[in-house]
């Protein structure tokens, strides 16, 4: 049986190497530090970390106050209020003038599970893509979590990396490597291309062994890196399979569906499904239930395929 790690305990853990390798590394939590695991961060270097309350303008207006020293801070809390809440101090005081701050959420979602709708951050992508000079990348699990860390800290600049609650598979291994706007070809295939990412890349992975049981043959990619978007990759699978199905857990408004969508329309438009949360909020509830709930299941993605092979004939 695979690993199991949540890219949140991911995120912490390596934030601790991160310091010993550069001086200048600061983190920053809004009251949260246990829930996004920065608390394994202030343990080891207290002088290094700063609890700035139940306050997350001020968290991110804080992030951005020590970029213009020369530190690299990374900014946490839970999506829904760094994204949300905190929108326009990240859009104004932190991408407007381009500065150097590494926004890392975490319990993005709906596998935030008991939390609830108020704290399943559903629309975070759409949110944070939008933004001008903002990076947006998302893991698929632990590994992926250190390579991406690795790749923001290399761009003098905004990013941002959802993170999540939950345990999910280790897919890779430590020989990976990650590079920010392209993507990663892990299945080959013929019939249909799936592009998954963040926990949906093990149910990508999933469903295509299941189409293969049935004679189609589904290519899959990992589009960690959803701005940029890697739009060679998007357009070689549409002319390759005909036909495409994003999965993702997020809306499909404005998220890796909506990225994926303009591309398409643009440079190679054939057949397109998204899996993903239609336009509803979540709830409370295990998370195993909710991901069926909501339709975020391999088997969900097993029919978007069915549906996208039947419409491209």
């Amino acid at each position: 049986m695979a690993e199991m790690k949540s890219t949140r305990q991911a995120y912490g853990e390596y934030l601790v190497e991160l310091s010993n390798k550069i001086e200048n590394l600061v983190v920053l939590d809004a009251d949260l530090s246990g829930a996004t695991k920065t608390n394994i961060f202030a343990k080891e270097c207290p002088d290094r970390h700063f609890n700035v309350g139940i306050a997350e303008s001020n968290l991110m207006g804080m992030a951005a106050g020590l970029a213009t020293t020369g530190k690299i801070p990374f900014a946490s809390t839970f999506a829904i209020f760094g994204a949300g809440r905190a929108y326009e101090i990240v859009r104004n005081s932190i991408c407007y003038p381009k500065l150097n701050v590494k926004i890392a959420l975490t319990h993005s979602g709906i596998s935030v599970g008991e939390d609830g709708a108020s704290h399943q951050a559903i629309e975070d992508i759409t949110l944070m893509r939008v933004i001008p000079n903002m990076t947006v990348l998302c893991p698929a699990d632990a590994i992926e979590t250190r390579k991406m860390m690795d790749a923001a800290i290399a761009i003098d600049g905004p990013v941002y990396i959802r993170l999540g609650r939950s345990d999910v598979p280790v897919i890779f291994d430590e020989d990976y490597e990650f590079e920010v706007g392209k993507a990663g070809l892990l299945k080959t295939g013929r019939d249909v291309t799936i592009i998954a990412v963040g926990l949906m890349v093990g149910p990508a992975l999933e469903a295509a062994e299941l189409l293969k049981a049935e004679g189609i043959s589904a290519q899959v990619i990992n589009m960690g890196s959803i701005k940029p978007i890697d739009v060679d990759a998007i357009e070689e699978a549409a002319i390759k399979t005909g036909a495409i199905v994003t999965a993702e857990e997020h809306s499909i408004i404005g998220g890796l569906g909506g990225a994926v969508a303009e591309v398409l329309c643009e440079v190679a438009p054939v057949p397109m499904e998204r899996v993903g949360i239609k336009d509803i909020f979540g709830q409370s509830g295990k998370v195993a239930p909710l991901m069926e709930k909501y339709g975020l299941t391999a088997k969900d993605i097993v029919a978007a395929a069915k549906k996208v092979i039947e419409r491209k004939r």
